[in-house]
C-alpha cells in the first residue's frame, strides 16, 4: 500500500510516499481501507519532533480516518466488511492515518455519520473528540452559561462554537476580521478582533463586568495567565495547547478558578455523542482546502504557516472522491 512515511524529524520536505506491507487485523481489531484523513496541529509537531520518545522512525503518523472496513479480527462484533467508519487512531500507538490502509481497534471506532462525505467525516475525529472533552467532559459547560473560545475559525475552534450553541451557551469567540463573518455564521454571539482589540475588556464590556464562565484556549501564547482577567467567580479554563512558558497563575486564585489541560483520549462513545449533533443539525465540519495524499508535505506546509488564513480544517483525499 502506498503512505507517506516521516523518515526523520523536521520540515515537511521529511515525509516520504512510500510503498509498506498493508496491515492485517488481529484480534478485536478492524482493517480500514482509509479514504480520508485530515491535518491538525498536532500532526505537525510530532513531524517536527516534539514528540520524539514517543514516535520510533520511520513512523506512518496521521490522527483522523474515516473510510470503509475491509476485513475484522477474531472477536470483532461491531463492524462488517463495508461498513463506513470513522475514529482517531490511537495517538503514539501503532501506525497513523497517512496511509490506503489501517487497522484499529474495534472500541475507538465509529460508523460515520451518513450525512458526512468522507473528507468531512476525517476533518471532525480529532478536532471533534477534543471540543467534546474540553467543553463536555472537563469544563462541564451548562445552558445558559457564557464561553470565549479562542481561535474560533480554526479546526477545534469553529467545532467548539457549534458545541458550546448546541448546549445552550453564548459564545464569544476570537478571530482575525477577515474570519468574522465566517465565526458569526458558525453561530457565535459575539465576535472579537484579537488583533484590534484587547479581549479581556472587550469580554468585561459585553458582560457588564462579570467575565464568562469558561474560556477554552486552543491558541496558547498567554492565554493561561490572562485568562482570569476575562473570568467570572468560580470560572473554569481549559486549555489544549502544551505550553513551554512558565505563567503566572494568580490572578486565578482571586476568581476560584479553575484549570483543565485536555489530551484528547479515544473512544466510541464520544463519536456517537458527536453522531447524534449532526444528525440534528447542529454541528458541521467546515473544509477549508482538500489535498491528496502525496500533497501532505504541501499541507503540513501552509497550516504551520502564520496567519495561514485557513477556515476549518485541511482535508486529505486518500481515495480520491469519485473513486
Amino acid at each position: 500500500m502506498k503512505a507517506i512515511t516521516l523518515k526523520s524529524f523536521g520540515g515537511p520536505d521529511s515525509f516520504e510516499l512510500c510503498d509498506v506491507p498493508k496491515p492485517v487485523p488481529h484480534t478485536g481489531q478492524v482493517l480500514v481501507r482509509v479514504h480520508a484523513t485530515s491535518i491538525n496541529p498536532l500532526d505537525y509537531q510530532v513531524r517536527r519532533g516534539d514528540y520524539p520518545d514517543l514516535v520510533p522512525l520511520p513512523a506512518i503518523t496521521g490522527h483522523d480516518v474515516s473510510g470503509v472496513v475491509e476485513a475484522v479480527g477474531p472477536g470483532v462484533t461491531a463492524f462488517s466488511p463495508g461498513d463506513e467508519v470513522w475514529y482517531t487512531p490511537q495517538i503514539f500507538d501503532g501506525q497513523g492515518s497517512y496511509a490506503e490502509y489501517h487497522v484499529a481497534a474495534e472500541a475507538i471506532v465509529g460508523k460515520k455519520p451518513p450525512s458526512l462525505s468522507h473528507l468531512e467525516a476525517a476533518s471532525l475525529t480529532l478536532v471533534g473528540g477534543t471540543a467534546w472533552e474540553a467543553l463536555v467532559v472537563r469544563a462541564a459547560l451548562r445552558v445558559g452559561e457564557t464561553i470565549l473560545i479562542h481561535g474560533g475559525a480554526g479546526g477545534v475552534g469553529h467545532v467548539a462554537i457549534q458545541l458550546a450553541k448546541a448546549i445552550g451557551a453564548k459564545v464569544f469567540t476570537t478571530v482575525r476580521e477577515s474570519s468574522a463573518d465566517f465565526a458569526r455564521g458558525l453561530g457565535a454571539d459575539g465576535v472579537i478582533d484579537y488583533e484590534k482589540e484587547d479581549y479581556v475588556e472587550a469580554v468585561m464590556r459585553a458582560t457588564g463586568g462579570r467575565g464568562v464562565d469558561v474560556v477554552f484556549d486552543t491558541v496558547g501564547g498567554h492565554t493561561l495567565s490572562r485568562s482570569p482577567d476575562a473570568l467570572a467567580q468560580l470560572g473554569r479554563v481549559v486549555t489544549i495547547v502544551d505550553i513551554a512558558q512558565p505563567q503566572n497563575l494568580v490572578q486565578a486564585w482571586g476568581k476560584n478558578a479553575s484549570y483543565h489541560f485536555v489530551f484528547t483520549r479515544q473512544h466510541r462513545g464520544k463519536l456517537d455523542e458527536l453522531s447524534a449533533l449532526i444528525a440534528r443539525g447542529q454541528l458541521r465540519p467546515h473544509l477549508g482546502a482538500v489535498y491528496s495524499l502525496a500533497d501532505i508535505p504541501l499541507a503540513h506546509a501552509r497550516l504551520e504557516a502564520p496567519n495561514n488564513g485557513i477556515q476549518g480544517k485541511l482535508a486529505i483525499a486518500v481515495v480520491p472522491p469519485a473513486e
